[in-house]
């Protein structure tokens, strides 16, 4: 379970997990409908390429400050300088990343975390096989010397792509170094610090989620 909190934008406003988990959907539709010349966007027409509820998604932009014009709707450029100030409401992050894996080197090359504010600014592993050399860009450094890089780099977030016997001890090494979140790949239980943020990313979890849903689908009358 997702132990991140409710995000107060402000001091009368809550956002809710829900609509944090929608806001980069919406930013990618909006960043395509730009692409393709669009300036204005109505609520059912974001609600119908998401497959949302037309109220659903304008309770959520509501949190962002943006209201919709009379038959023009929302102002796309407006909307994604919105969402991205949510989104980015610190700005640059650096994270470490530790296992670099099939999982971790993929992670390494998303270009994707640069939109949202995110630089993976170095990688760590235990084999001595990974170790100095180069991934997607990243060095790639033995986990002895994170608390030397975190010291330097000041990293906020930190990705855990290790097996499950080794996630507790590197997840304590980087709460010591002073990260205050942990994005968790492992499927590992963690133990963390009341002031560190966990947030679990279950590959197993949701590969059942998606055969369920299959199973309901096919069962489901034809309409």
């Amino acid at each position: 379970m997702d132990s991140f909190p409710e995000i107060a934008k402000n001091s009368e406003t809550i956002i809710r997990m829900p609509t944090v988990r929608r806001l980069p959907r919406y930013l990618r539709l909006l960043i395509e409908l730009k692409s393709e010349g669009k300036d204005f966007v109505s609520s059912e027409k974001i609600a119908q390429a998401l497959d949302l509820k037309p109220i659903v998604v304008r309770k959520d932009l509501a949190f962002t400050g943006n209201c919709g014009k009379p038959r023009l709707g929302y102002s796309i450029e407006h909307l994604i300088i919105s969402i991205e100030n949510v989104i980015n409401f610190r700005g640059k992050d650096t994270a470490f990343l530790a296992g670099v894996g099939n999982l971790g080197s993929a992670l390494l090359g998303y270009k994707g975390f640069e939109k949202y504010g995110l630089n993976i600014a170095a990688a760590f592993d235990l084999d001595k096989e990974k170790v100095n050399k180069t991934v997607h860009n990243k060095d790639v450094y033995p986990l002895e010397m994170l608390p030397v890089l975190a010291a330097r780099l000041h990293p906020y977030i930190g990705i855990l792509c290790v097996p499950e016997e080794s996630a507790q001890e590197v997840v304590e090494k980087m709460v010591s170094c002073g990260i205050k979140g942990i994005w968790n790949f492992s499927n590992k239980e963690l133990k963390v610090p009341a002031d560190v943020v966990l947030q679990n990313e279950d590959l197993a979890a949701g590969l059942a989620v998606l055969s369920i849903s299959i199973d309901k689908k096919s069962k489901a009358p034809v309409q």
